[in-house]
């Protein structure tokens, strides 16, 4: 959410709000979330009032001196918020919701894992437990900010739910959604086996490459067609859950040694052309920041002039294979095997230090996706149409992998089923 600091308070909480709510991240009546004011006063989500439906309009601002202006009461769990900005002065935003990985956690007293990825472990931060204590509380205000006080930027509530605080409500929000997403992936990297942790080395390491400047110029007309496309993509990645706000990236080839990439730790859903980067192996646009797969990509660019999108990416479902010691099997359905190919799963490598190692695991004949245990998946394609399919298809299968575990064995299709496939659409 790059635009936040442009938006009025009201306008941001809604905004927020709504993306909550539609990815389902909380309910009608739960979760509430503030923004500190530069003058000392809070703007906070209002008591009893539709998520679904909140608007401006439904804000409320409790100023300096406690007195609360607006169409509603300020939420009941305000006490807590106020505490927090309080003991906390770097927090100037809050996200509290309920959503249903974090609330499992909640129930069994235990804490998501998030050493299960490197970009989950740096966001996250610390993460703690506040007692119960009845919502609205002092009581519970108390508990809340003293876990806050301590270090912690991520609360779990027993028997409730979670707090995340944030520079501001972008940060807080990239935080919370990246958390309940982890807490997503390794509750189903559990049912498929021990989950697989990095080691404190790798996770203290969170390599950028470094560019110099590219040459300026003028972008010319299939630069700015693949810019659109790759933001279309992009936001259609995320809002089909292929991709969170701060993980995924998607590159295009614009000729033999340039390419556009989704920018280092920019909101997905909110992509726009301006904003990609123009790189190459060794530059990029000045001012930008490319994902730190950007180097990468350009490695597999130099190495396949056939290929003409690679996709970064962490879904769910496929995430959970890679976090897990779990066979990843695409001899499902014949889609999933024609689309895919074998989908061989990797140990873990580091996307930057190690990028010569990954790109040369990647053809469009023999291994369009790779897994890579601990990090997600890389997809190359001609286009930006075939990459995303395979995104989808890979994510597909991963879920019908995990759903069919309680139903009973898989029964994979058998060698001569696979052989007439290959001849049937020339793959042979």
């Amino acid at each position: 959410m790059d635009t936040s600091s442009w938006l009025h308070p009201r306008d941001e909480l809604v905004a927020t709000m709504d993306r909550i709510y539609r990815y389902h991240m909380t309910t009608t009546s739960g979760g509430n979330l503030s923004i500190l004011d530069a003058d000392g006063s809070i703007w906070i989500t209002p008591s009893r009032v539709d998520k679904g439906s909140l608007r401006p309009a439904d804000v409320v601002r409790v100023g300096a001196d406690g007195k609360p202006e607006g169409l509603h009461p300020p939420s009941s769990e305000f006490p807590f918020h106020r505490e927090i900005y309080k003991r906390r002065p770097d927090i100037k935003a809050i996200v509290h919701a309920h959503p249903g990985a974090l609330v499992a956690f909640s129930i069994v007293r235990k804490l998501p894992e998030t050493r299960v990825q490197t970009n989950a472990y740096a966001l996250c931060g610390k993460i703690a437990y506040a007692a119960y204590a009845c919502p609205g509380s002092q009581e519970l205000g108390d508990k809340i900010a003293e876990a806050f006080a301590a270090g912690a930027d991520c609360v779990m509530l027993e028997n409730h739910g979670v707090v995340i605080g944030g520079s501001d409500l972008a940060d807080a929000f990239q935080r919370f959604e990246t958390l309940e997403f982890v807490a997503q992936t390794v509750i189903k990297a559990s049912s498929l086996g021990s989950l697989r942790t990095l080691p404190a080395d790798v996770l203290a390491s969170q390599a950028v490459p470094d560019y110099a400047v590219l040459e300026p110029a003028a972008p010319g007309n299939r630069e700015k067609e693949l810019r659109t496309q790759v933001c279309e993509f992009a936001q259609r990645s995320y809002r089909k859950r292929l991709m969170i706000s701060t993980a995924g990236a998607i590159s295009a080839r614009i000729d033999k040694s340039q390419f556009v990439i989704t920018p280092r730790r920019r909101d997905r859903l909110d992509s726009q052309p301006s904003g990609l980067v123009r790189a190459t192996k060794n530059a990029c646009e000045a001012g930008k920041r490319p994902s730190r797969t950007a180097r990468l990509h350009a490695l597999i660019y130099e190495a396949n002039p056939e290929i003409g999108v690679v996709i970064s990416a962490q879904p769910m479902h496929a995430s959970a294979f890679c976090m897990a010691n779990a066979e990843f099997c695409t001899r499902t359905i014949p889609e999933s095997y024609l689309v895919l190919g074998d989908a061989p799963k990797t140990p873990f490598a580091c996307i930057v230090n190690d990028a010569e190692a990954l790109a040369a695991r990647m053809s469009l004949k023999t291994c369009p996706v790779l897994l890579i245990e601990n990090e997600g998946a890389l997809i190359v394609g001609r286009t930006l149409l075939e990459a995303f399919d395979r995104l989808e298809v890979l994510e597909a299968t991963a879920e019908a992998l995990l759903l069919s575990r309680p139903l009973g064995q898989l029964v994979p299709m058998p060698d001569d089923a696979l052989t007439e496939l290959r001849r049937a659409f020339g793959l042979e």
